[in-house]
C-alpha cells in the first residue's frame, strides 16, 4: 500500500483539482503530528467524502457521498461505505464488508469480514450518556453476521458470527453466534436452519 497524498504530491495538480471539485477532504489533520491517509489500489471516493489522517485502506475501496472517516481506523479490502454513514476514530473493519447508508459507529467498534449493516443502524459507544465516567466500548460485529435497517445498539454489544439482528431492533444484550435478535427490545432466538449460509457479499 501507499499514501494517496504521497503518490500525487506537488506535482499533479490535477488530481487536486478533481479533490476540490468533489469537495473531498483527504488527511484531515486531528492533532500536530500524525501521518496521511494510506490506501490500497482501486479507491471510488464519491464528493464531500472526508478521510482523516492515521487511516489505512486495502484494496478496492468505494464510499458514496459525504462519508466521514475519522483517525486511527483501519480497514480492509473490498469494503463498500454508504451514503452518509459516519465511522468515529478507533475503529477497526474486516475485509468484505458492505456497510449501507446512514450508519453510525462510534469510537473503538470492530467489524469483522463478511459483514453486512444495513441502512440507518445506528451503534453506540457510552452505558450513561454524559452522566458517568464509562469506558467507551463500541460494537463487536463478528465475521459473517447481518444487521437489518433501522436497528440501535447500546454500547458494548457483541453480534456473534453469522447472527443476524432483524431490521428495527432494540439490541441490549449480545446475539450469541447463529442466533436471531428480533423486537424491540430484541429478543434473542434461534437462527432458523435455511438461515444458516453466508452472506453473499
Amino acid at each position: 500500500m501507499a499514501s494517496l497524498l504521497g503518490i500525487f504530491n506537488d506535482d499533479n495538480e490535477e488530481f487536486y483539482q478533481k479533490l476540490a471539485k468533489e469537495n473531498i477532504k483527504l488527511g484531515v489533520k486531528y492533532k500536530r503530528f500524525s501521518k496521511p491517509p494510506v490506501f490500497g489500489k482501486t479507491i471510488l471516493l464519491r464528493s464531500n467524502t472526508v478521510i482523516y489522517n492515521d487511516v489505512v485502506i486495502g484494496d478496492d475501496f468505494k464510499t458514496g457521498h459525504n462519508v466521514v472517516i475519522r483517525e486511527n481506523t483501519k480497514i480492509g479490502d473490498d469494503v463498500l461505505i454508504g451514503t452518509n454513514t459516519v465511522i468515529e476514530g478507533n475503529c477497526t473493519i474486516g475485509s468484505n464488508v458492505r456497510i449501507q447508508s446512514n450508519v453510525y459507529i462510534p469510537t473503538n467498534s470492530v467489524i469483522e469480514d463478511n459483514v453486512f449493516i444495513g441502512p440507518c443502524a445506528c451503534f453506540t459507544n457510552d452505558r450513561y450518556p454524559v452522566r458517568v465516567e464509562y469506558d467507551l466500548k463500541g460494537p463487536q460485529i463478528r465475521k459473517g453476521a447481518s444487521v437489518g435497517a433501522n436497528t440501535t445498539f447500546l454500547s458494548n454489544i457483541e453480534v456473534g458470527e453469522s447472527a443476524i439482528v432483524a431490521a428495527g431492533a432494540v439490541v441490549t444484550r449480545t446475539v450469541p453466534s447463529f442466533y436471531l435478535a428480533i423486537g424491540t427490545p430484541a429478543k434473542i432466538k434461534p437462527l432458523p436452519e435455511y438461515l444458516r449460509v453466508f452472506n453473499m457479499l
